[in-house]
């Protein structure tokens, strides 16, 4: 295991900015983040804001955003975007091809066709303008520094996002899956298990 962990430290990772993902070290044991991939929605020197990506809840949209309900992507769950302001609800949604964040309303983009809703709008007037969209309870926070101390420590690999990434279905090992498509040595970290007994 000393060579992957070796490879893995010389890994040239991505800046981090909006539409970039951070994902999770295998090292990482926090329960608000093991095995988590979070999607960054603004980064500038005072802190860095994003949302688990892979973490459903059992509550649907439905049940606490009626009219949002039927436009989300399946599985139609709140997704539980990080420990900060549970009770605040983001939708991140990925645009049809030929739609611009800047020219429709009721979104701000983030990066591509990936864009922050608001949620406040018509949900009817946006749907047909988008490949899906999905509702995150609360968000993942960092204050000035922290999170470049995380990344220095190795507890984040940062690496370019895929719009369909936060339109994952619940089914599918999105860690595993981006971890994967990065190659080698990155690539080698996504078949490693949780309980360290069956490595």
């Amino acid at each position: 295991m000393g060579c992957v962990a070796s490879g893995v430290g010389e890994h040239q990772q991505a800046e981090v900015e909006a539409g970039t993902l951070l994902v999770a070290s295998p090292t990482l044991t926090d329960p608000n983040f093991a095995r988590s991939v979070v999607f960054v929605i603004d980064h500038r020197p005072t802190g860095t804001l994003g949302v688990v990506l892979n973490r459903p809840s059992e509550v649907s949209v439905a049940d606490v955003l009626p009219t949002w309900g039927p436009h989300t992507s399946t599985p139609h769950a709140v997704f539980v975007g990080g420990p900060v302001e549970q009770r605040t609800a983001l939708c991140l949604a990925a645009l049809r091809a030929g739609e611009d964040p800047a020219h429709t309303g009721g979104v701000v983009g983030v990066r591509g066709p990936v864009a922050l809703v608001d949620l406040d709008g018509d949900p009817d007037d946006l749907a047909p303008r988008v490949r899906g969209l999905r509702v995150f309870a609360g968000y993942s926070g960092w204050d000035r520094g922290q999170l470049d101390g995380e990344i220095r420590r190795g507890d984040w690999f940062v690496v370019p996002a895929l719009p369909d990434d936060v339109l994952a279905p619940a089914g599918y090992d999105l860690w595993g899956g981006v971890l994967r498509r990065q190659g080698v040595p990155l690539a080698l970290l996504a078949t490693h298990v949780t309980e360290p007994r069956r490595n």
